[in-house]
């Protein structure tokens, strides 16, 4: 970055409050109390991010009577469900391209499921009155380089033949008529497949349904260890335990309490920014009057939308992988990637020059080497567990609650037979292996990105294995 744009960059960051917007907001809840004591329960879910909370609340749907308890080790929505961009989209498994490339022959059901679990979202905020500010007004993918011109070109051909005719081609007028940047090229719209939201707003209203079903709900109670007793499983917390007839685990990055599912997920810290409100004339500048969100299509990417208030969120990027899967507060912030990404969002919106950013922040996603989650069973089908959603868990996580519902409930059902929900991805290597795959990984990224996307041989490998790693 040059000096005076780097300049300007870090003026735009000064004063930036170094806590997810999203999370510093006067609806927050206050916290619940903790468990003291013992608990017995037929269902006990650990986690109180999107996974947890759509477990316990479609329990409770399913089966009124059903007694489930729910631990977080901090409060509902602190982490990722509360830090994340707020794009919760259809597609359950990254994407309609990751999709089609590991289940060719299922992906129609996936799609179709998937349209049905956003549905179900949409609906569910409805019935509950959850004021998290869903829109469903789409999302583009913007070609910021020719080479990614012709592959949205190519992409949008190929999945019009195969029968998706869910996305429209923008020529670069047409992307620019709707949102207005010199950066852009061309995109691919998906007019119905994504909704824009408050994710803590979301994590926020899923608890107070949950409490209003009747789900006894305990924070700052963690999950100590999990072992069979009798009939079912007890849970050891700092300050008691909970005997339940089964156990969900939606406790994603953090480490599992059945350990052989660690190696499958990694922690990859990724990081936002956010503006003060556009004025009017700062919206007019740029348009977005449709107010779709954004990613563009480099293999190191940034996402971005507007909020309620019309400021900007803008993420992405860079992907920070801590050696040996650390995970700390202290790398919630990261000074050096706020400025880079403080200079991107200027080079995209020269217009925008002098708008300050009010809020920075990171946070740890849990990563699989095939993007999308994973799902199984423990201690004789007493447990059920799914992780691994790679940041698009804001509407699969859903999902993933209803697989894991039938999986402990022993059903066949058209999400259990599906090959995706049956297999798993590829552990991730031990160190020193994980942390030098990953950076080779993200260096011939963006080698590639520099390179009119040509993929070296590394990269190539790793597609021919199934392996992958992203921003």
């Amino acid at each position: 970055m040059a000096p005076v744009a780097m300049r300007t960059a870090a003026q735009s960051l000064a004063g930036a409050k170094p806590v997810s917007y999203w999370l510093d907001d006067p609806a927050r809840p206050e916290a619940l109390p903790a468990l003291i004591g013992e608990e017995r329960c037929d269902l006990l879910v650990i986690g109180g991010g999107y996974s947890g909370l759509w477990t316990a609340l479609i329990a409770k749907e399913r089966d009124p009577g059903r007694d489930v308890v729910l631990i977080e080790g901090h409060e509902v929505g602190w982490a990722a469900s509360g830090r994340n961009g707020g794009f919760c989209a259809a597609s359950l498994t990254h994407g309609l391209a990751n999709g089609l490339e590991r289940w060719p022959d299922e992906i129609g059901k996936l799609e179709e499921l998937g349209e049905r679990n956003l549905d179900a979202i949409e609906e569910a905020v409805a019935r509950y009155s959850i004021d998290c500010e869903f829109e469903r007004t789409g999302e583009i993918d913007v070609a910021t380089e020719p080479h990614q011109l012709e592959e949205l070109r190519a992409w949008h051909r190929e999945t019009a033949d195969l029968g998706f005719t869910g996305m429209e081609f923008l020529d670069q007028d047409a992307v620019r008529a709707e949102v207005d940047s010199p950066t852009f090229l061309g995109g691919l719209l998906d007019r119905r497949g994504v909704a824009m939201l408050h994710p803590a707003k979301l994590a926020w209203g899923l608890k107070r349904a949950c409490l209003d079903l009747g789900v006894r709900m305990y924070e700052h109670t963690r999950g100590l260890d999990l072992v069979k007793s009798g009939p079912g499983m007890a849970v050891r917390t700092p300050y008691g335990r909970i005997l339940a007839h089964k156990v969900a685990l939606g406790t994603n990055i953090f480490p599992s309490l059945v350990k052989r599912v660690r190696p499958y997920t990694v922690p990859v810290y990724d990081y936002a920014l956010m503006t003060e409100p556009l004025s009017d004339e700062q919206l007019a500048a740029i348009g977005w009057k449709n107010r779709q969100g954004l990613g563009d299509s480099a293999n190191q990417f940034h996402y971005f939308r507007l909020s309620s208030d019309n400021r900007i969120l803008w993420g992405g990027y860079d992907a920070i992988y801590p050696y040996g899967g650390r995970l700390s507060a202290d790398l919630d912030q990261r000074p050096e990637t706020f400025l880079k990404l403080a200079g991107q969002f200027f080079d995209c919106f020269p217009q925008l020059a002098g708008l300050r950013f009010t809020h920075a922040w990171g946070g740890a996603i849990d990563t699989c080497s095939r993007f999308s989650a994973f799902f199984g069973t423990a201690h004789q089908g007493r447990v059920a567990y799914a992780a691994g959603f790679t940041g698009l868990g804001v509407g699969a996580t859903r999902f993933g609650a209803d697989v894991m519902l039938d999986l402990l409930a022993g059903e066949k059902t058209e999400r259990t037979e599906l090959e995706m929900v049956r297999s798993k991805p590829l552990p991730f290597p031990p160190e020193p292996f994980a942390w030098a795959g990953i950076e080779l990984t993200k260096r011939s990224l963006a080698r590639a990105d520099n390179n009119g996307g040509h993929r070296n041989l590394w990269l190539r490998t790793m597609d021919r294995l199934g392996l992958g790693f992203d921003s």
